[in-house]
């Protein structure tokens, strides 16, 4: 999609995900090798009672999901920021369901824009337990 194609505020839902034990510890043992994410007897000592999935792994997760729908497409030239707020855990077992929002739309020049797209992910409890503003250059029409 072009960036001219963009409406600001135009929300999709991205097919929910769910963190799966095996694979969250094996993220966590390659790239966030705590005990908080990897050590099951040292995670029920702590107030969370058990693992819980490394940050970032929660969030990846819900990007392969959305890159299944790929807003920009082959119109995409780059990305150019994210940000990650982490407000809730995410355990094993959890299915991450998010609603992405186009939250900015900025023209650069006559070849190119950003769009600025929001993440908002909730677990099967409704709990909002992370957001992502990520921004992306996006071809405009000619």
């Amino acid at each position: 999609m072009y960036f001219d194609d963009f409406k600001l505020n135009e929300t999709i839902s991205i097919e929910p995900v769910v963190i799966d034990k095996e694979e969250m510890i094996a993220f966590a043992k390659r790239y966030d090798n705590i005990p908080l994410h990897t050590d099951v007897d040292y995670a029920k000592g702590t107030h969370f009672g058990q693992l819980i999935a490394p940050g970032v792994m929660s969030f990846m997760s819900v990007w392969a999901s959305y890159r299944q729908v790929d807003l920009a497409g082959e119109e995409l030239l780059a990305g150019k920021s994210t940000k990650i707020e982490w407000f809730k855990p995410v355990f094993a077992g959890d299915e991450l369901s998010s609603e992405v929002v186009v939250t900015k739309l900025t023209g650069r020049n006559e070849k190119n824009g950003i769009v600025e797209i929001t993440f908002y992910v909730k677990n099967q409890n409704g709990d909002l337990v992370l957001t992502n503003v990520t921004e992306m250059i996006v071809k405009r029409k000619r």
